[in-house]
């Protein structure tokens, strides 16, 4: 399975371990919930998929290499504890607890949420002392004498032998005490993430076209050579930063991250073409509507030119679409804190009382951030949208009492007004995006006309998230418009084929 299908299912897993009875006991029982074991190869986002598991789902989540421990961190270590026994004075040997069910206490504690996952990567990999307490906290969930609380479910992970010297292969006892998925390296999928993450798309345009290069592990007179997608994550970062402080980007860069040398030099050399691409075509003026003679040229050029070329009109939008997205989101959010303080004044609340309201509201969304950061279940369009809330809260304390607003019904009208500068700012620019997508569907229209290039550009606005979210709340007449010709098109190609099937 690839990481997504294999990301349905440990979620769905997790909610059924957490499935609860009429009278609150787990419908599983703890010693039935078999761990999940993800095996697969090394950078294919199998920790990824666990912070997105635990966000989506609301969840805690603690997550540990096992190559980092020791017998002693993972069972705790002993010490001498006086007993009794039959009236008998006795010393016996005990374990303080192990360091990871401590985490798992400890991200309860600070953050607020009983049930989560406890996630242990390289579990294949541990040392010959610990694979015994390994295969009995796989089938007790107990390290030592500290068993892991109710509510956590365990996901743990490994590389196959092939990939791994470390590599400890499991015996049957131990397999038969897992649900197993083995996890394969799929393009496609991660294409669809690295859209949400916002993957530079010189990455994305190259391996559109290379899409063997994606992942490769291969064997050498040199040693081993290797190019995962934890490398091309890796690599989209720096190369954002070296552009934003205009440093060069070249192979040498390019092979500290992909550690193939062919396809570092096939990468590098593209990335030289797609930054000429970059340079040859406004990319604001297309989108402004002015486009004349860059559609003529594009309209001649050879498809990698041209997919390089819609890439980039993509990706300046659809980042404009995931921002507008994001702070409709904030505004929502603010609303209904705004609306929770609508009825102060009426209650007879003071000024002071007023700000003393808003200092609650500060620390509470503090409290919350630091709680849901603290358990590993906050992603970061939540995180940003909690800092938005949060610092319009302070920014609007801090101005009513610079401005020396007084009243509460003053103060809140002042915030009101805030608010509604920021709507009007964010329909304002909602407006404005909406225009650059009808101006890309009007080039790609020109330029291509209604061939692969916008079968391409509908189903990377429909695949990613933001632009979807984008269409379905503003609306967008040129999608709606063309996607039902293609649509049409489609069922026109079929009953074709399925005459000439018939042969009539």
């Amino acid at each position: 399975m690839n990481i997504r299908q294999a990301k349905e299912y440990i979620e769905n897993t997790v909610k059924l371990y957490l499935k609860k009875d009429e009278f609150g006991e787990y419908r599983i029982p703890t010693v039935r919930q078999r761990p999940i074991f993800l095996l697969g190869a090394p950078g294919i986002g199998k920790t990824a998929i666990m912070e997105q598991i635990a966000q989506e789902m609301g969840i805690a989540l603690v997550s540990y290499s096992m190559t980092h421990h020791t017998r002693q961190s993972a069972l705790g270590l002993p010490f001498i504890a006086d007993k009794n026994y039959g009236g008998a004075a006795c010393r016996v040997s005990e374990y303080t607890m192990s360091e990871i069910i401590a985490s798992v206490y400890d991200t309860m504690e600070s953050g607020g949420i009983q049930e989560g996952i406890l996630f242990l990567d390289e579990i294949n990999c541990v040392s010959e002392t610990l694979a015994p307490a390994i295969l009995q906290f796989l089938q007790y969930k107990t390290f030592g004498r500290h068993r892991v609380p109710g509510g956590w479910g365990i996901v743990t992970a490994g590389n196959p032998p092939e990939y791994n010297r470390s590599v400890r292969e499991f015996d049957v006892a131990t397999l038969d005490r897992l649900k197993v998925m083995e996890v394969e390296p799929d393009y496609g999928v991660w294409k669809m993430y690295a859209s949400e993450k916002r993957i530079h798309h010189a990455i994305i345009s190259y391996l559109d076209l290379k899409k063997e290069h994606f992942f490769r592990i291969e064997t050498t007179a040199r040693g081993r050579s290797f190019v995962t997608a934890r490398g091309w994550e890796d690599l989209s970062e720096i190369l954002a930063l070296h552009e934003e402080e205009g440093l060069p980007v070249d192979g040498a860069l390019a092979a500290q991250y992909l550690r193939n040398e062919r396809v570092a030099e096939d990468f590098s050399a593209y990335y030289e073409l797609y930054q000429r691409y970059k340079n040859d075509y406004n990319i604001t003026d297309i989108l402004e509507g002015r486009f004349k003679e860059a559609a003529v040229r594009a309209g001649a050029a050879a498809f990698d030119e041209r997919l390089s070329l819609l890439g980039m009109l993509l990706d300046a939008v659809q980042g404009q679409m995931k921002e507008a997205v994001e702070q409709a989101a904030f505004l929502t959010e603010l609303r209904n804190v705004l609306k929770g303080m609508a009825g102060l004044p009426q209650e007879g609340c003071s000024g002071a009382q007023f700000l003393a309201r808003m200092e609650d509201l500060a620390r509470g969304r503090r409290k919350l951030l630091d709680s849901l950061q603290s358990a590993n279940s906050l992603s970061e369009e939540d995180r940003r949208k909690h800092r938005n809330v949060l610092g319009f809260l302070q920014d609007g304390h801090r101005e009513l009492r610079t401005r020396g607003i007084e009243g509460s019904q003053a103060s809140y009208d002042f915030l009101k007004e805030c608010f509604s500068e920021k709507t009007t700012g964010t329909k304002e620019e909602t407006r404005r995006i909406q225009a650059r997508l009808h101006a890309l569907f009007s080039f790609v229209e020109e330029a291509f006309g209604e061939g692969n290039e916008m079968l391409i550009l509908l189903t990377e606005l429909t695949g990613n998230s933001a632009s979807a979210r984008f269409i379905a709340a503003f609306g967008s007449p040129d999608y709606a418009r063309l996607s039902e010709d293609m649509m049409l098109a489609r069922r026109r190609d079929s009953l074709r084929e399925r005459i000439a099937e018939l042969d009539l």
